[in-house]
């Protein structure tokens, strides 16, 4: 392949010629080098015909580190997928095929040279067990050396600078490649966010307060608690990308306020996939509304991801159970109407097995007196973000549910009924993140055009410059992968592996725009009173819930091994 370059005046930036075919081809090399770093790393955890979890524990380092390189080429795919899509439609503009050729050009690098997993974290080729053949051969791949070379150039960031600060209004920053009805739902919570959510999310999260019911209803009222719930009760009945649009929108206004219509949606996912015909019946009409306020009770003290060792029990007494345990980081369990439980029924089996699903009914508390019924209790848990539903440790003591509260009616089934809603959490998850990763870029670009300094704006010096275009990248980069997993899911087909990567990618983005919004801030973004500080913290939350970053590489691991 051969590509033009024209070097005579490197101060005007122009998208590459041919993007679509540089993309593709790109995104062919990529996918060898991923095939030699998982035959390298298969040699160290496949024992005879079978893989190891000894061997995969012990070789993690490996194993992570191919799991962000799978994440990486399947978002590369993702962005070339996105630029044919969008050439074919005629929306390919200038901003779009800038952001592409840089996100290409970025993670190509990253590929060859090495993957951030955390900041002090960094998987290589080299690492992985990849020869020096494969290596080479990807690197002097011609699309490859022509997007390394090309792709990414200062000029070219500086034109997606330029761009970027002409953009009015509160734009996505680039074509995201949706159908007009999803934009059209995407105006839509945006400018409720904008009227209802942003001008008091900053106060809401000084004083600690709940988002007011009053918002809540006005959600109701937009459909946000029903968008996936099928329309025979009470739901929209659309599809996990309209969630993703809706989640994302809300999130840039807030996190606290993108995040009540996940907690609908975990409920209404367990309900609808193993509930009973009564239970359907009973709970998802009032999801749907936002009558009902779930909360998952799932984690205990010294359980986090190891849900295998949960030792909350419920002990069946003729029509009810009573259920004795310790629950922790339980969100927005006070306001509450409905629980989902996760128990022991059977406690002589261990594992997984023994463990069953509840759907229990609980009287609505306040600051006050949060669990206003007997033999249950718990108190708040201070966190730095995330506080518009508040987190509390919740304890049972003999509390009494009807035997009809046991999800399916089966019991057994916890864990595996749990798995079956992990799609779309992640899913839903990773669209929280970017609309956070969002609100960094809102907030870094203002303070970048209005803060003068040695006689200009911010975002005139290219370091500032180019920490926006980077993260109006990588938002890009998570928007295709996020939006990709609610397509396969919504298609019916299995996506664990594509949520997880979505999951685990975009908690990353959104992490790096908050620390880089607050460093363009400078000794301001530390102060209390600038929104970036809220920002920052409530980033820090995603790559820990809905499965932390090293469990979610571990997953994304093993079935990339497996498949």
């Amino acid at each position: 392949m051969s590509i033009a370059i024209d070097e005579s005046a490197p101060a005007t930036a122009k998208s590459l010629p041919d993007l679509k075919a540089v993309s593709d081809a790109a995104v062919v090399a990529a996918r060898g080098l991923l095939e030699a770093a998982r035959g390298s790393v298969g040699d160290l955890v496949i024992a005879g015909d079978k893989l190891s979890g000894e061997l995969l524990e012990r070789e993690q380092h490996a194993a992570h580190g191919l799991a962000w390189t799978a994440a990486y080429v399947e978002a590369l795919a993702q962005m070339a997928a996105y630029a044919a899509r969008m050439s074919d439609e005629g929306r390919f503009g200038e901003l779009e095929a800038f952001l592409t050729q840089i996100a290409l050009a970025e993670y190509l690098a990253q590929l060859s040279g090495g993957i951030p997993m955390s900041q002090g974290e960094v998987t290589r080729p080299e690492s992985l067990g990849v020869s020096t053949d494969a290596l080479n051969a990807f690197r002097q791949n011609e699309a490859v050396r022509t997007l390394l070379a090309h792709g990414n150039t200062p000029q070219v960031r500086a034109a997606v600078a330029a761009l970027l600060s002409r953009a009015e209004g509160s734009p996505t920053y680039g074509d995201t490649g949706l159908e007009e009805t999803y934009e059209a739902m995407r105006e839509e919570m945006r400018r409720f966010s904008e009227s209802e959510v942003a001008p008091h999310a900053h106060e809401w999260h000084l004083a600690n307060e709940y988002v007011p019911l009053e918002v809540i209803e006005k959600m109701s009222a937009l459909g946000v608690f029903g968008l996936t719930i099928p329309e025979e009760h009470g739901g929209l009945g659309l599809g996990k990308e309209s969630m993703c649009v809706v989640s994302e929108e809300l999130s840039r206004g807030y996190i606290g306020v993108g995040s009540l219509g996940t907690r609908s949606e975990i409920a209404a996912e367990l309900i609808l996939a193993a509930g009973t015909p009564g239970q359907k019946e009973k709970w998802l009409p009032g999801l749907a509304s936002g009558e009902i306020i779930p909360t998952a009770v799932f984690t205990e003290p010294n359980v986090g991801s190891d849900l295998a060792s949960i030792r909350t029990r419920a002990e069946r007494d003729g029509d009810i159970y009573r259920i004795t345990g310790q629950k922790t980081w339980i969100t927005h369990a006070a306001r509450a109407d409905l629980m989902t439980v996760m128990a022991r029924t059977n406690p002589d089996e261990k594992g997984y097995r023994g463990l069953s699903m509840f759907v229990i009914e609980k009287p609505r508390g306040g600051d006050a007196n949060p669990f206003p019924a007997e033999n249950i209790s718990g108190g708040e848990i201070e966190v730095l973000g995330y506080r518009g539903m508040k987190e509390y440790d919740v304890s049972f003591d003999g509390f009494e549910v009807p035997a009809d509260a046991l999800l399916g009616a089966q019991e057994g089934q916890g864990f595996k009924q749990l798995m079956e809603t992990f799609e779309a959490a992640r899913i839903q998850t990773a669209a929280r993140a970017i609309g956070v990763a969002q609100s960094a870029l809102d907030l870094g670009l203002r303070y970048a055009q209005e803060r003068q300094q040695f006689g200009k704006p911010l975002i005139a010096f290219p370091r500032v410059a180019d920490k926006l275009v980077m993260m109006a990248v990588e938002i890009m980069i998570a928007r295709q992968l996020t939006y990709y997993a609610a397509r396969e899911k919504d298609l019916g087909h299995r996506c664990d592996l594509e949520a997880g990567m979505a999951k685990l990618l975009a908690a990353r983005v959104a992490w790096a725009a908050a620390d880089n919004a607050l460093q363009i801030h400078g000794g301001n973004g530390f102060a209390l009173e600038y929104p970036v500080s809220r920002v920052l913290c409530d980033a820090r939350i995603l790559s820990i819930f809905e499965g932390a970053a090293e469990i979610q590489a571990h997953v994304i691991a093993r079935r990339v091994l497996e498949s």
